[in-house]
């Protein structure tokens, strides 16, 4: 993981989570050991208020791998603060033929190596538009492709 300090919190955003579902999705590794090059040890996430650990977000990466789903991630704004985040932004996903689209707010916290330490979002589905789903788009971080 790139630090926050080396490029502009929107990049870094886009750059961390599309990076770690590519990892996750195209490796065979252990769940766990991608997820620690990405989080640190004491990882908190609550999003919409379900508080998990580590051991719980270990857990919540198999049904995403067994799934498989193409992603694609629209980041609209980001601010960082020091080793803080905040950003607002539209996950793309299809999975099973089904496309999806949830618009995020995130508020974290990132260690100096850039691995994430606290995260705390709101989420809310919003109508998927026909033809918005993962694709290659041009111009990241707006349009950074997570499809296989």
């Amino acid at each position: 993981m790139r630090p926050l300090t080396d490029i502009g919190p929107k990049q870094f955003i886009a750059d961390f989570f599309t990076s770690f579902t590519e990892e996750l999705l195209r490796s065979d590794e252990d769940p766990a050991l991608i997820f620690d090059r990405y989080h640190t040890p004491d990882v908190v996430q609550v999003a919409d208020g379900h508080r998990m650990d580590r051991d719980k977000l270990i857990a919540h990466t198999r049904p995403v791998r067994k799934n498989r789903p193409s992603s694609r991630m629209d980041v609209h704004e980001a601010v960082a603060s020091g080793d803080r985040i905040a950003a607002r932004y539209t996950l793309h996903v299809r999975q099973r033929g089904k496309d999806l689209a949830i618009e995020v707010c995130f508020f974290g916290r990132f260690a100096t190596d850039g691995r994430m330490r606290e995260a705390h979002m709101l989420t809310r589905t919003v109508p998927a538009t026909a033809g918005a789903g993962p694709k290659p788009v041009s111009g990241a971080p707006e349009g950074k492709d997570t499809s296989s």
